[in-house]
């Protein structure tokens, strides 16, 4: 027992130790790279507790390219900025029902992109849809993290920030 009153863990040598060595430490939130999309520098909230990935669009647009589903839609990269605009391309892998931290449900595209985020580099799936009203313009969520990375939530902006 602590000065607390609070127990410590007994740590034996019978416990499993966490394979961490694999994963990248990374904080809560940080910058990442999704090159596919053009988009060379975005603010991620590294968000353990939402299970997909999600990104902040408007004026999305579906089309067909060489019989496939395809979306062109809107960014804004930059935090805080809602007058720098990026446009986007990506092929529709799927439409999900998904719910927000609020409870509400949407219907949402689905892409997979490659992610950059420090040296590591992986596709991940995302799903598009209005953060007008959120600080972050992208969520990270845990199937994108699943066995590439490690949560520091005391930390922000630990790994190697993209250039350019």
């Amino acid at each position: 027992m602590t000065d607390k009153n609070i127990p410590l863990l007994n740590h034996s040598d019978s416990s499993v130790p966490i394979e961490k060595d694999s994963k990248m430490r990374v904080g809560w939130r940080e910058w990442v790279q999704l090159p596919e999309l053009g988009i060379s520098a975005i603010k991620a909230k590294v968000d353990t507790g939402a299970r997909t990935s999600c990104l902040h669009t408007f004026r999305i647009q579906e089309y067909e390219k060489n019989g496939e589903k395809w979306v062109k839609f809107m960014i804004h990269p930059v935090q805080d900025d809602n007058d720098s605009v990026q446009e986007c391309h990506s092929k529709v892998i799927d439409m999900r029902i998904v719910r927000d931290s609020g409870g509400h449900e949407s219907f949402r595209y689905v892409i997979k992109t490659l992610l950059i985020i420090g040296e590591c580099r992986y596709p991940i799936e995302i799903t598009l849809t209005a953060r007008d009203k959120m600080k972050f313009r992208m969520l990270l969520g845990r199937t994108a993290m699943e066995g590439q990375l490690l949560v520091d939530p005391e930390a922000s902006f630990i790994v190697q920030a993209p250039q350019g």
